[in-house]
């Protein structure tokens, strides 16, 4: 069974940067579009970046210019640059598949302060 693995979270200051990372115990990265999610206390976990096999990005409206997702197949690893930090990036941040999600991993704290 393919594990995830999240790393990179910590406590930051509004305006900071942190650079996630998430690592596969399996090669699943170089044939599946990748994305990372993010779930807040109370809220549903939602996708905030995704990258194709083929390295292209979409990012949802909040982040967009802010954050950017890339891979390293051959490290079997996702990464997150997030840039210009706001309290409302607040969350757990998880990655996965776009599609057919295979079991979370246990993502890694954000947590930005004013």
């Amino acid at each position: 069974q393919v594990h995830l693995v999240e790393s990179g979270g910590g406590l930051v200051q509004a305006g900071g940067s942190l650079r996630l990372s998430c690592a596969a115990s399996g090669n699943i990265f170089s044939i599946n579009a990748m994305g990372w999610y993010r779930q807040a206390p109370g809220n549903q976990r939602d996708l905030v970046a995704a990258i194709t096999s083929g390295g292209s990005t979409n990012y949802t409206g909040s982040v967009k210019g802010r954050f950017f997702i890339s891979r390293e197949n051959g490290k079997n690893t996702v990464y997150l640059q997030m840039n210009s930090l706001k309290p409302a990036d607040t969350a757990v941040y998880y990655c996965n598949l776009l599609v057919g999600q295979i079991p979370w991993g246990q993502g890694t704290q954000v947590t930005v302060s004013s």
